[in-house]
């Protein structure tokens, strides 16, 4: 994702704005500290497992302690958490070659169990994590947590810690950005400053060491220790693990020519501390450390599939910097959309992911699942810029501007009626019709995309052009990255009702406050989403609520949202008016609501 310069300023006046309004229609705040762990030298960062399987599961600590050659740790996992009846134990020898991290398949587990979980080095004992396998045969429910775009110096990780006080969650989804890979002059310095929260190291991160530290550094965070702990993650990387907007062969935020270094080594660097930090598993054999896409079964109610949109084959992004000044005619929008933006061979997954889909999408409608969900990074749904400049004046973008220059460029861009953003899907429209070509053929074009990346909230339906229904989409905002009330302030809230209402896609989005959602799937067929959001970010005590709630259901062989909760007038009345007309901009006019 394309980020901007934001001031301390900027997120307060933002903040302070979008607080006020998203206790309106809201129910009650439940307030709450992030709890502070017991100290242990030994265990630092904690423990936390992921990529559960319906026999094993993957467990991983560090072990922070200076050796020259390996260190022995013993592992645990028990059906209780006095560990009176060990299931599994073993032990695992790290080293500096591994940065002293300790990573463990275990294997032979129940499935649709509790299991908890400890470590042993150096005669400290580590916190006690708890995890679950995924289930089989006939499940009723499940529930996730997803999340995305945790960044340390905007703020303290307060969704985490929220998350992690919920006790009824199979799993939770992290949909990317888990780091990001700035300096103190980067995104987030002013602010990481002012919270002490400054990046280490204090620079950009280029090498493995680099990324090593960056990630020990997330890790110590007291709400990302206690959600790790709570629940099993299932995780796929965005960009910012690596570098800003990263494609097939580069990143936007990478130049050799300023000292940086090949790009495959910065990569290769990027894997490696990836693959020792997170509980991940290691490539399956014949995959490359970029082939994270896989698939989790939960009994006979849902397939989840995590695509890779970054590393294996996307093509380089299209930039409205270098594009909007060539665009002088109408002749020049269409061919731009047609040859350019719409050209066949710009690639998102690739065959191989695709050919990976196919199958395991067929498989999950053959089985008669009644569910399946994609843990996707970028928006999926058609997107155009609304046209701000009826609604902005240009004092107000002189006021927006202290804190984004680059508001000037995007009003002009925002009267072409061009794609919002095209790092999304968007910017790759032939190969997103590809994907629901590919996902209607095995069977599904039921799909429940789950997305991060843009640090706003989204509902949406997703179509193909054939004007086909292929399911819906939740976007989550992020965990700390400010969203655009950061630098819109209390404009923020009139932008997101522009796109909302000339975006028959779009049926609710909002870039107020952080948070992630609690999504439930049952075996009837019906679903809901809660938008549940952090009243701060900028303080370890907090209030959490719904920002807002939806339901949707199963129907006609594809997914419809039917109702919205926890908003305000505006934003049912343009839910509803999507659901019942497929939007339209003479709406506003008909029933009296102004932007």
């Amino acid at each position: 994702m394309t980020t901007f310069k934001t001031t301390r300023r900027g997120a307060l006046a933002g903040a302070t704005a979008l607080s006020a309004a998203a206790c309106a229609g809201s129910p009650s705040r439940e307030a709450f500290t992030v709890k502070v762990p017991d100290a242990n030298n030994v265990f630092a960062h904690g423990v936390a497992s992921g990529d559960p399987a319906a026999d094993s599961v993957v467990i991983w600590t560090r072990a922070s302690v200076s050796a020259l050659g390996g260190v022995p740790v013993v592992w645990e996992v028990a059906e209780d958490r006095e560990f009176k009846n060990v299931a599994k134990s073993g032990s695992f020898e790290t080293s500096a070659a591994r940065d002293y991290t300790v990573k463990v398949v275990v294997e032979g587990l129940e499935a649709g169990a509790t299991y908890y979980y400890r470590f042993r080095a150096a005669s400290a004992v580590s916190p006690t994590g708890r995890t679950r396998t995924l289930p089989e045969g006939s499940i009723e429910q499940v529930k996730f947590a997803v999340m995305s775009c945790s960044n340390y110096p905007f703020g303290y990780f307060n969704a985490y810690d929220h998350i992690a006080r919920q006790d009824d969650l199979n799993a939770v989804i992290h949909l990317g950005d888990y780091i990001y890979e700035y300096g103190p002059d980067g995104y987030g310095g002013e602010i990481g400053e002012e919270l002490g929260r400054a990046h280490n190291p204090p620079k950009e991160i280029i090498t493995l060491e680099d990324y090593r530290l960056r990630h020990a550094q997330y890790k110590s965070d007291h709400g990302s220790q206690a959600m790790h702990a709570a629940h099993p993650m299932i995780a796929m990387w965005d960009d910012h693990e690596t570098a800003n907007n990263t494609w097939a062969d580069g990143a936007q935020n990478h130049n050799p020519g300023r000292g940086e270094g090949p790009w495959r080594d910065r990569l290769a660097a990027a894997m490696q501390a990836y693959y020792e930090w997170m509980p991940v598993r290691d490539p399956r054999p014949g995959k490359t450390r970029e082939d994270l896409y896989r698939a989790f079964e939960f009994g006979d109610l849902l397939t989840l599939a995590t695509i890779e949109t970054r590393l294996t084959a996307r093509s380089l992004q299209l930039e409205y910097k270098d594009i909007v000044p060539t665009l002088k005619t109408p002749e020049d929008i269409a061919n731009f959309r047609k040859n350019v933006l719409g050209a066949e061979d710009r690639m998102m997954i690739g065959a191989a992911q695709e050919r990976y889909l196919a199958d395991t999408l067929s498989t999950s409608v053959e089985a008669g699942k009644p569910w399946r969900v994609i843990g996707n990074q970028i928006i999926m749904a058609n997107v155009h810029a609304a046209d701000l400049s009826p609604y902005i004046t240009k004092e107000m973008m002189d006021e927006i501007a202290k804190d984004w220059d680059g508001i000037y460029d995007f009003v002009e861009f925002s009267k072409l009626g061009l794609p919002l953003n095209l790092d999304a899907w968007d910017g790759y429209p032939a190969a997103r019709e590809r994907f629901y070509a590919m996902s209607k053929n095995a069977g599904a074009s039921d799909l429940l995309v789950v997305t991060g990346d843009t640090h706003t909230w989204w509902a949406n339906d997703l179509s193909a052009n054939s004007g086909d229904r292929m399911g819906i989409e939740l976007g989550t905002s992020a965990i700390s990255s400010p969203g655009a009330g950061s630098f819109l302030g209390d404009r923020s809230e009139d932008l997101a009702r522009l796109i909302n209402r000339d975006n028959a896609s779009v049926r609710y989005y909002s870039g107020e406050m952080r948070g992630y959602i609690a999504l439930t799937l049952d075996a009837e067929g019906r679903g809901s989403a809660d938008f549940v959001a952090m009243s701060t970010v900028e303080s370890p005590e907090y209030e959490a609520y719904v920002l807002a709630s939806f339901g949707f259901k199963k129907k006609d062989g594809t997914i419809e949202f039917d109702r919205i909760r926890h908003v305000g007038m505006k934003d049912e009345a343009l839910f509803k008016y999507d659901f019942v007309n497929d939007g339209g901009p003479g709406f506003f006019g008909k029933i009296g609501l102004m932007l």
